[in-house]
């Protein structure tokens, strides 16, 4: 049997006003996440729900979990086959259609920039974003799909 590892984090409401929930226009939606070890993301709902926009919301953060994971699953991968990436920066887009009672995510689109120490791993490493998306266990863990739009570049001598 594989092992199954637990994470954990801390969720607190910091965007108690002194009347609580009395109305939808009485309450912040500030709170803050915390787990043990890495400093608090200061949270709120998306600005379209009365959020801080200097704050991280849930919509954010889901993109940037898939991101993360995606980019460090794809060093791996790269470090594995030899292919020496230099540097990686990524600008994920997410759709979220919205409805009366809710919303969900429809789609992902993860944009990695990467760059290579040579031109001979430029072909390998855009193959390798396949098996990177495959070894992600964020993307694996969500209902939409994940697509990738990687682009590779040589890094200059």
């Amino acid at each position: 049997m594989s092992p199954v590892h637990q994470y954990s984090a801390r969720i607190r409401w910091t965007g108690d006003r002194g009347l609580g929930t009395v109305d939808y226009r009485s309450y912040g939606r500030d709170h803050e996440i915390t787990a043990d070890g890495p400093p608090p993301i200061p949270g709120a709902s998306a600005p379209m729900y009365r959020g801080d926009r200097a704050r991280w919301n849930p919509e954010q953060l889901l993109l940037a979990a898939l991101a993360q994971c995606h980019m460090l699953s794809y060093l791996h991968q790269c470090a594995d086959a030899g292919v020496v990436v230099t540097a990686y920066e990524d600008e994920p887009v997410g759709d979220l259609a919205t409805r009366a009672a809710g919303g969900r995510f429809t789609e992902a689109v993860l944009r990695p920039r990467v760059e290579v120490a040579g031109e001979e791993m430029v072909e390998e490493a855009l193959r390798l974003h396949g098996p990177a998306a495959d070894g992600c266990f964020i993307a694996a863990s969500v209902a939409f799909p994940v697509r990738h739009e990687p682009v590779i570049t040589v890094r200059a001598s």
